[in-house]
């Protein structure tokens, strides 16, 4: 199974692509769409579209994450990333691709155990589920690998209940 994750921006959009290696997770690719601030909104969006495309063509992932937005509030910067949003879920739309969406504090609580995790605790958990040589880099990379870990995790956990496997027992464990 191939998961991308996306870390919505307008400036900056973080991706991470994982595969699932047995009962492990690998890196594919990781980091950010970044695109140029004085550019009008809607070349910024199109950019964004376009090399999302392409990186989508180049991975192939089965499965997508995305980030749920919470913004409280900077209402101009929360436009902006919606807008951005939106061209990613149709994009990913676009390409037939399932998509989950996380808020941070799921996504902490999925990684790291703790929804009030801080940014060096989950970059040090997304190391360690990779195997990765460095905690990765930029923020918006490890955001966007962190929700496709924890979509992988998701989708794994069903995976048991849906076979009456071991996630059933764990599920009334909880």
């Amino acid at each position: 199974m191939r998961i991308i994750g996306i870390d919505p921006g307008v400036g900056r959009v973080g991706y991470g692509v994982v595969e699932a290696d047995g009962d492990r997770w690998r890196a594919i690719a990781y980091g950010v769409i970044a695109t140029e601030p004085g550019r009008r909104p809607a070349d910024r969006l199109l950019a964004i579209a376009e090399a999302l495309e392409a990186l989508l063509r180049q991975t192939d992932p089965q499965a997508a994450a995305v980030e749920r937005l919470f913004f409280k509030a900077n209402v101009t910067t929360a436009m902006a990333v919606s807008e951005a949003r939106g061209v990613i879920l149709l994009v990913l739309g676009r390409r037939g691709l399932n998509v989950a969406e996380y808020t941070p504090t799921e996504v902490k609580q999925a990684i790291a155990g703790n929804g009030r995790a801080d940014k060096g605790q989950m970059q040090a958990m997304v190391r360690l589920l990779l195997g990765l040589p460095a905690p990765p880099a930029p923020d918006d990379a490890a955001d966007a690998l962190a929700l496709a870990l924890a979509h992988g995790q998701r989708f794994r956990f069903d995976r048991r209940i849906a076979a009456g496997g071991r996630g059933e027992e764990a599920a009334r464990r909880v």
